[in-house]
C-alpha cells in the first residue's frame, strides 16, 4: 500500500502539480479576458469614425457592449447547471467564454452607465495576486504583510483629507454602504458608550442627511433599529447642496420633540447631480450641538488627489469620519472602499469585542493584533463588524504605486475635463436642456432631450429618456437616467479613461436616435 503523505516513508506519493494547473488555466482564461478588453479597445476607434458600435465582436459572438436578453431569455440561452461530475476543463473553458459573451463590456467607452467602469491592467493583476493569496485579513498573524499595507494606505489616504493625528488611519469595507452603516456604529457607541451592551433604553435617535443623500443612511437604519423615520430628510439649495441652516433647524426642532440626534451624514458628490454639501458649514453645525459628521465621500472625495478640484472638500478635515470607494472615480477593481478616521482609537472601542478563539492580545504587537498598553492596532478585524475581510486595500495600494499621487491626479482632471466638454456640448446643442450646473461639480452630466412643457410633459419627457436610452444600447452606448420635476433626465457618467471622440459619438447618437423615437 503506497503511502499518500508525501514524506517517502512507506513509498513515493504522487508530485503536487497544482503550479501546472494554475498556469494552464490562468493561461488559458487570459487570452480569453485580453480579447475581451482589445475588443473594447478597437470598438472605441469604430465610435469615434462612425459614431456607433462596431456590429459585433472580433470572433463575430457578441454585440461590442452587450446582447441583452430579458432574464427569462438569458436563462435560456445560459443553459447554466451544476453538474453531479465535474466537467474539468472543458466544462470551465465553456462557462468562461458565456459569461463573458452575456456580460456588459464596462471596458468599453460606451459604458457611462454607472458610478464606476472598467479596471484598469494594473488592478486586474492586484486583483489576481489577492485572489492567490486568499487570506483573511481579520488578524496579523495570517496576513501580516496585507494588515501594514492596508494600514499604511489608509494611513496616507486619511492624511490627505486632513487627519493627521497620531491616531487617524482607517479600515477597508466591503462597499460604501457597508463604510456608511459602520460609521453610524461608531458614532452611536462613541457618543452613548453604554448602548453597545444595554441598547437604546427610552432614547429615540435621529440622524440627519440631505434629500439628495444616498439611500444606504436609510437602509442602516432600519438594519440598527433606529427606523427609517428616525432619518430626517435637510432641504437642499438649488444646487443639490444640504442647507445648514435648515439642518440646524432640524437638530433643535427633534430636541424640543425629546429626541436623540447623534449623527449627520453629509456628502461629497451625491449620487445623481454630483452636488457637493458645504463641510465647513455643516461641521459649524455639528460642533454646536456635539453630533458625529460622517461624510460620505463614497463617489466624490477622489477629487482630493486633485489640486484643481479639492476646493470642494474645504472643512473635510472636521469630520470625524469619511467613506472613500476607489473603485469608482480611480477605477480600482470592485470592491475597493474604505472608512477613514481621525482616531482609530473609536473604531475600537466602537467594535472590540473578546473572542479568544481569535484575538490572542499578550502585548507583543509583532505577532498580536495589538497590546494592554498600546494605541496600534494589527488585528484589523477587531476594528470592524465583520470578521470575514478580504485585503481590498492592496488592490488600491498597487495601483497607487503604479500611477502614483500624480497620475491619479491627472486621471481624475481628465474625468473632469471630459465631463466640462460634454456639458459644453450640450448647452451648445438647442435639442439639448443642460441639468447639471456647467461646469459639472462631478463627472455625472445630466441632461434631456428634446425637453417638452406643458400638460403631460413631465410624462412624455420621461418616455422619451427611457426609449433613447434603450435604443442606446445597440449602438454601444448604455447610459441611465434619474427622476426629475419635468420627468427623467439622462444622467451620463464619465471617467478616467473616456475619450473625447467618444463623447462626441455619444451626443451624435443621442441626436439620431432621438429623431426616429416618434413618443
Amino acid at each position: 500500500m503506497t503511502s499518500q503523505n508525501g514524506n517517502g516513508i512507506a513509498g513515493k506519493a504522487e508530485p503536487v502539480q497544482r503550479a501546472e494547473e494554475a498556469d494552464d488555466l490562468l493561461g488559458t482564461v487570459k487570452e480569453y479576458i485580453v480579447d475581451f478588453i482589445r475588443e473594447a479597445d478597437v470598438d472605441a476607434q469604430h465610435k469615434e469614425a462612425y459614431g456607433t458600435a462596431s456590429k459585433t465582436s472580433a470572433n463575430g459572438s457578441r454585440p461590442q457592449l452587450l446582447d441583452y436578453h430579458s432574464p427569462k431569455a438569458l436563462q435560456q440561452a445560459l443553459q447554466f447547471q451544476l453538474p453531479e461530475h465535474g466537467l474539468g476543463r472543458g466544462g470551465l473553458i465553456s462557462m468562461v467564454q458565456q459569461v463573458l459573451k452575456h456580460s456588459v463590456n464596462t471596458w468599453n467607452q460606451g459604458f457611462m452607465d454607472k458610478l464606476y467602469a472598467s479596471p484598469t491592467p494594473v488592478g486586474i493583476a492586484a486583483d489576481m495576486l489577492l485572489a492567490s493569496l486568499n487570506t483573511n485579513v481579520h488578524i496579523y498573524q495570517v496576513s501580516p504583510a496585507l494588515t501594514l499595507i492596508e494600514k499604511e494606505t489608509c494611513r496616507a489616504m486619511a492624511s490627505m483629507f486632513g487627519f493627521d493625528g497620531p491616531f487617524a488611519g482607517g479600515v477597508s469595507q466591503s462597499g460604501g454602504s457597508a463604510a456608511n452603516q459602520t460609521s453610524m456604529v461608531i458614532a452611536r457607541n462613541n457618543l452613548f458608550p453604554e448602548t453597545k451592551s444595554d441598547g437604546y433604553g427610552g432614547r429615540r435617535f435621529v440622524l440627519f442627511t440631505s434629500e439628495h443623500g444616498h439611500y444606504s443612511v436609510e437602509k442602516a437604519a432600519q438594519m440598527f433599529g433606529f427606523g427609517s423615520k428616525a432619518v430626517r430628510s435637510v432641504a437642499v439649495d438649488s444646487r443639490g447642496c444640504m442647507r445648514a441652516d435648515a439642518l440646524d433647524a432640524a437638530i433643535k426642532k427633534a430636541l424640543e420633540d425629546g429626541e436623540t440626534p447623534f449623527y449627520v451624514n453629509a456628502t461629497a458628490g451625491t449620487t445623481v447631480l454630483g452636488s457637493y454639501d458645504p463641510l465647513d458649514q455643516i461641521a459649524d453645525v455639528c460642533q454646536k450641538h456635539n453630533l458625529w459628521l460622517h461624510v460620505d465621500g463614497s463617489w466624490g472625495a477622489s477629487i482630493v488627489f486633485s489640486e484643481k478640484q479639492r476646493h470642494k472638500l474645504k472643512g473635510i478635515e472636521r469630520a470625524d469620519s469619511i467613506a472613500i470607494c476607489p473603485h469608482k472615480m480611480m477605477n480600482v477593481p470592485l470592491t475597493c472602499s474604505v472608512l477613514l478616521g481621525k482616531d482609530l482609537r473609536q473604531f475600537h472601542k466602537a467594535m472590540t469585542l473578546p473572542a479568544g478563539y481569535l484575538f490572542h492580545s499578550n502585548g507583543d504587537a509583532d505577532t498580536n493584533g495589538h497590546g494592554p498598553e498600546s494605541d496600534e492596532f494589527y488585528d484589523l478585524g477587531d476594528l470592524t463588524p465583520q470578521c470575514g475581510r478580504r485585503g481590498d486595500s492592496l488592490k488600491l495600494a498597487l495601483s497607487w504605486v503604479y500611477y502614483g499621487t500624480q497620475g491619479y491626479a491627472a486621471y481624475i482632471d481628465h474625468g473632469f475635463e471630459m465631463a466640462g466638454y460634454l456639458a459644453d456640448m450640450i448647452v451648445a446643442n438647442p435639442k439639448f436642456s443642460l441639468v447639471s450646473e456647467n461646469p459639472p461639480p462631478c463627472l455625472q452630466v445630466c441632461c434631456y432631450f428634446d425637453k417638452q412643457s406643458g400638460e403631460d410633459a413631465e410624462k412624455r419627457n420621461s418616455r422619451v429618456t427611457a426609449r433613447i436610452k434603450d435604443e442606446l444600447v445597440p449602438r454601444g452606448f448604455m447610459i441611465d437616467y434619474a427622476p426629475g420635476e419635468e420627468g427623467s433626465f439622462f444622467r451620463v457618467v464619465v471617467n478616467g479613461q473616456t475619450r473625447k471622440g467618444t463623447v462626441d459619438a455619444l451626443v451624435r447618437a443621442i441626436e439620431e436616435v432621438g429623431g426616429s423615437v416618434g413618443i
